[in-house]
């Protein structure tokens, strides 16, 4: 094994002492950093020659300052520097980001949803990581590992899952393409408050088509949309759908009107209306609810907990199967929404009547079900 530089380690303890006195100082008296400076600092953090102190004071004193547009694409530029990207042989191509950090407040519907679309004819891949903080909730990962699913793919396998028409879509997890992000899930959950790493992490594109690339994620407070459409485009996303959904997730209340906002090439951000009943979803419930029997298990939730949530992914993933094979309720209803979101960013139809029944007619043959299945053997 190489030695490290200790020259050069020292170097880079002096830059970071200097960008924490810069940007630690107080709320009148913070600067903010360059992009190259916010690349070089979180670049130091990613290569573990850091103190974990000195690493959350940086990233603390970032949220409390409120960062730039250059900090966030600075720290991004580390993130891709390092991500480990392939290309995929097809013409199109979604990456869908629910939150990292899972759910606590109802089930996930988007673990099923890149299957759905798959057999809709649409390419799509889900990225996350087992678990994270500060929520510690059930995750896609969770869910795909409790079917079976290969969830530790390398991201060139990943690839060819997605250009296999027999399947169409994948997993991938963040230690597969960003171990030196995944490293810093202990860190993260020491400062318990949530970081910038926590948006970032969802614009983060393992995965490139040969044609175009499209994201659909979610988003709760509303001064996050032209971030997000920032952070898109200088990924190199050739679109973005995103949506406010519950929990900051991909899905859209299932009992109200929401909205959602979009770019596609060089147009300009745009919002529009989404309304469950248009596709004759009728609840009264936002999302798929916990089973009370099961709740108190959420509660015990944490760091290096996963098994406490293992019933909850389970019992996700029989709902999620079920939905799959065509049958009624909220799980069902949700992946149609995703789904009819996605078909109509796309331009795959022109009108959400034909978008729904698309969704629908996947789901009731069993199709979708079949994409599922084909990523792996059920257990």
């Amino acid at each position: 094994m190489t030695r490290p530089d200790i020259t050069e380690t020292a170097a880079g303890r002096e830059r970071m002492r200097a960008y924490i006195q810069s940007v630690a100082t107080g709320p009148e008296l913070s600067k903010s950093l360059s992009t190259g400076q916010a690349e070089d600092g979180f670049d130091l953090i990613l290569s573990g020659g850091i103190d974990p102190v000195q690493a959350g004071i940086f990233l603390i004193a970032l949220r409390m300052k409120r960062e730039t547009s250059e900090e966030n694409i600075g720290v991004f530029n580390a993130l891709m520097k390092r991500c480990r990207v392939e290309a995929a042989d097809v013409d199109m191509l979604v990456s869908v980001s629910d939150p990292f950090n899972g759910f606590v407040r109802g089930l996930p519907a988007t673990p099923f949803l890149p299957a759905v679309l798959s057999a809709c004819g649409v390419p799509a891949y889900f990225h996350g990581v087992e678990q994270a903080g500060p929520k510690y909730g059930i995750t896609a990962r969770q869910v795909l590992a409790a079917a079976g699913v290969p969830v530790d793919l390398p991201v060139g396998q990943a690839a060819d899952c997605l250009a296999d028409p027999q399947t169409g879509w994948a997993y991938l997890d963040q230690e597969r393409y960003l171990p030196e992000l995944h490293g810093l899930i202990g860190l993260r959950d020491l400062m318990v408050k949530r970081s910038l790493i926590s948006t970032l992490e969802v614009v983060v594109r393992p995965v490139r088509a040969r044609g175009t690339t499209h994201l659909l994620t979610g988003y709760v407070h509303k001064a996050y949309p032209p971030v997000y459409e920032m952070l898109a485009r200088h990924a190199g996303f050739d679109s973005m759908a995103l949506v406010k959904g519950v929990e900051g997730g991909c899905i859209p209340s299932l009992s109200q009107v929401s909205r959602y906002f979009s770019y596609s090439g060089a147009g300009s951000l745009s919002m529009d209306r989404l309304d469950p009943e248009v596709l004759g979803i009728d609840r009264t419930q936002r999302m798929i609810p916990v089973d009370p029997r099961l709740e108190t298990l959420l509660s015990r939730a944490g760091l290096n907990r996963v098994e406490t949530v293992a019933p909850l992914a389970r019992h996700t993933l029989d709902l999620g199967l079920e939905a799959l094979d065509g049958n009624d309720g909220p799980m069902y209803d949700s992946l149609l929404y995703g789904a009819a979101i996605v078909l109509m960013h796309l331009g795959c139809e022109r009108s959400w009547t034909r978008a729904g029944e698309r969704a629908r007619s996947v789901l009731d043959s069993g199709e979708a079900l079949g994409r599922f299945e084909a990523a792996g053997f059920m257990k």
